[in-house]
């Protein structure tokens, strides 16, 4: 019997034994050894024993992919209805960021898997065997600590960090995105980036503001495309790792929780941005745009960045002091002065800011029943050059000298005094395609052309009157899905969890707060400048 077993084949050993392999005294070289100690483990006091260099300690080496049947054992207690890799990838138990595994068995995380880490010690306990590394994606089995390679587990590994080609973005903006829905594990469709963002608490106003920017084109490529290492920061990190799992086509679930990105926000903005606290989409639009940029090491130049290239423009404003003169009626507003001095200045903006009219103030039981409205144009004649405001003894008035391929307008309708903040109910119009922005602009003919189409459309709902209502305050985002008008196009309103299609016709009744405009392409014979 025993000359049997010495003429068995070692391959054939490995392929009939329905036992995972035993572990071997390591014998290769040593800096295999400190290139896994190096990875990231942590070595001080708090968590000696739980990092994957302890099994080098006792004398015993990592066991070679498993690939036979023994790893079949365990991979049919996968449960992929419990995975949820939104959240931040802390241990369940020491709260601790290094070297975290996933079980795939029950979702939980835990550190290492060594014999003294949370990992080990959960398998053993609770006969969990499976586990993923979150960061390098790798799958053991435990307390064995053998690495599985296994095709069944591809779908587990791209959930968990999605990556994408030139050609699989290619389509995200055209009809035929909308032709190819996606399924989670429940069979119910979904099309990859109008899917819900959870609302663990209060961070509707935050939720808007994420959708409107990874629908982005320009923004949301770079984001899908990228490949981050150690030295980008963590809220660049996670915003991208974010965009990859709202656009994944394989999810899990037709829902995404921001969690992990909202909490680097609250960190990087030293708790401006809570979770638990409603805030204003506005601000933090301006704080995101002007933090992205930053980390992506832009400054001050033009172009220097994907947020400088997409949203940035230039707008020329002129200022006279206001001079009383008593040849003027009671009722009739300053003006500008040729023989006076104006100051004149050329900044550059992320977004333009319109003022609404102001509401009645006395209105009678009939009144109250109508809302005012207002046309786009009549509230974009700001930046025409020639409608003044004054504005602390100053009369001013706008023109943009360069636009952006992207527009973001912010239509100011809170406004504060003394005892509470009003809120402006003027309704906007506007039509969904084919804003010429032509009046508004001091430029060359050379520049790019000045028709627009809306892509995105922050609203804000809140209890009926004219003050703001914080506590009962929702916010919905309608987002464009396709191009090209007409059948061609779709539009989606994503309240959080909840995503349904909506008439174009109703687009524009919601009190309306923020907007993106994209530029129309550019004609192949049109000369196009650097802009």
């Amino acid at each position: 019997m025993a000359t049997t077993r010495r003429s068995t084949p070692p391959e054939e050993t490995a392929t009939t034994s329905s036992e995972p392999p035993k572990k071997r005294a390591r014998v290769g070289s040593i800096s295999e050894a400190n290139a896994t100690k190096g990875g990231g483990l942590e070595t001080d006091g708090a968590h000696k024993g739980l990092a994957d260099d302890e099994e080098y300690e006792d004398g015993v080496a990592d066991q070679p992919v498993e690939t036979g049947r023994a790893s079949d054992l365990y991979l049919d207690t996968i449960n992929r209805a419990v995975l949820d890799f939104d959240f931040e990838k802390l241990c369940s138990v020491s709260l601790s960021n290094i070297n975290v595994y996933g079980c795939l068995v029950c979702g939980k995380y835990f550190q290492g898997r060594g014999k003294s880490s949370y990992a080990y010690s959960h398998s053993i306990h609770d006969d969990h065997h499976v586990f993923i590394n979150l960061e390098t994606i790798k799958v053991y089995v435990l307390p064995d600590s053998y690495e599985v390679s296994d095709p069944s587990l591809e779908d587990i590994a791209f959930y968990l960090k999605p990556s994408f080609t030139p050609a699989s973005i290619s389509q995200l903006s055209s009809p035929t995105h909308l032709n190819k829905p996606s399924y989670d594990l429940s069979s119910k469709p979904y099309i990859p980036g109008y899917v819900g963002l959870n609302n663990i608490k209060r961070h509707d106003h935050m939720n808007v503001i994420i959708h409107t920017l990874l629908h982005v084109p320009p923004l949301r490529d770079y984001l899908l495309l990228s490949n981050f290492r150690s030295k980008e920061s963590e809220l660049l990190k996670r915003f991208a790792g974010l965009a990859k799992k709202v656009w994944n086509p394989r999810l899990f679930k037709a829902q995404v929780s921001p969690h992990e990105f909202l909490q680097e926000v609250g960190r990087a903005s030293g708790g401006k941005f809570r979770l638990e606290n409603q805030g204003d989409p506005v601000e933090f639009l301006g704080w995101l745009l002007n933090h992205l940029h930053k980390d992506l090491a832009g400054t001050k130049k033009k172009d220097s960045s994907i947020i400088f290239r997409t949203f940035q423009g230039v707008v020329r404003m002129e200022i006279q002091q206001v001079v009383a003169a008593r040849d003027l009626d009671s009722d009739q507003k300053p003006r500008f002065a040729i023989d006076r001095e104006i100051k004149s200045s050329v900044s550059p903006f992320l977004f333009l800011a319109l003022d609404l009219p102001p509401p009645p103030l006395f209105q009678d039981a009939i009144e109250k029943n109508i809302i005012p409205q207002v046309g786009i144009h009549s509230v974009l004649a700001k930046y025409d050059g020639r409608t003044t405001q004054e504005t602390r003894g100053q009369l001013r008035r706008y023109k943009c000298q360069r636009l952006p391929p992207y527009i973001i307008l912010h239509f100011k309708r809170f406004t504060k005094n003394l005892f509470v903040e009003e809120k402006n109910p003027t309704i906007v119009n506007f039509p969904l395609r084919g804003v010429d922005f032509r009046d508004y602009l001091d430029a060359p003919p050379a520049h790019p052309p000045t028709v627009y189409d809306l892509i995105a459309n922050v609203t804000h709902e809140s209890v009926a009157g004219t003050t703001r209502d914080k506590e009962n305050t929702v916010w919905k985002v309608h987002l464009r899905a396709g191009s090209g008008g007409g059948d061609r196009e779709k539009w989606f309103q994503i309240q959080d969890l909840i995503v349904e299609e909506i008439r174009k016709e109703m687009i524009f009744l919601g009190e309306t707060v923020l907007q993106v405009w994209e530029r129309r392409d550019v004609p192949e014979n049109t000369m196009d400048v650097d802009s």
